[in-house]
């Protein structure tokens, strides 16, 4: 399964929409996750009638596999030009899965200050929680197989294709 950049599009439009609906009368600011969500978050504020600030968290620091995953090669810095305390924050990534990298990006932001609310936009949510973690604004559910993912490959143009995971061996 493939979604090229129109299909990618499309769902960006219809979350642009449910932003507007969710933040009326208030506004938020976009925090992507590094690197996928970084690049939906930015796609989104292109869309939205207004544009809105916009960080962008690593989260690699944060996780609680980082003993066992490792540090990617690729660490960028965090950047939130923006005050965190009392502002109403808008989480972004390209594919909730466990729910784990949003922990993480909470317990990031939460170092920053303490927002109003903090809400959570994804691309795509392939529902395999391991958290109690929900995304408020969604562009397509997927229900995938344990040896499936989602992986978003921008920053443009945006396109997303399910690929296969390789199974370990048991040890």
């Amino acid at each position: 399964m493939r979604w090229n950049e129109s299909e990618v599009e499309s769902l960006l439009v219809a979350m642009a929409g449910q932003v507007s609906e969710l933040y009326t009368g208030r506004t938020p600011s976009l925090v992507g996750i590094q690197s996928g969500g970084a690049w939906v978050a930015a796609a989104l504020d292109r869309l939205l009638p207004t544009p809105l600030a916009v960080g962008s968290l690593d989260v690699s620091f944060y996780r609680d596999d980082f003993e066992t995953r490792g540090l990617k090669r690729t660490v960028k810095p965090s950047d939130l030009p923006f005050a965190v305390d009392g502002a109403h924050l808008l989480l972004v990534d390209d594919v909730l899965m466990t729910g784990r990298t949003i922990r993480a990006a909470m317990n990031e932001l939460f170092d920053y200050g303490r927002p109003a609310s903090v809400a959570l936009a994804v691309l795509f949510d392939i529902g395999r929680r391991e958290l109690p973690i929900r995304a408020d604004i969604c562009g397509k559910v997927l229900a995938l197989p344990p040896h499936q993912r989602v992986e978003l490959r921008g920053p443009a143009p945006l396109v997303a294709e399910v690929i296969e995971i390789p199974v370990r061996p048991a040890e």
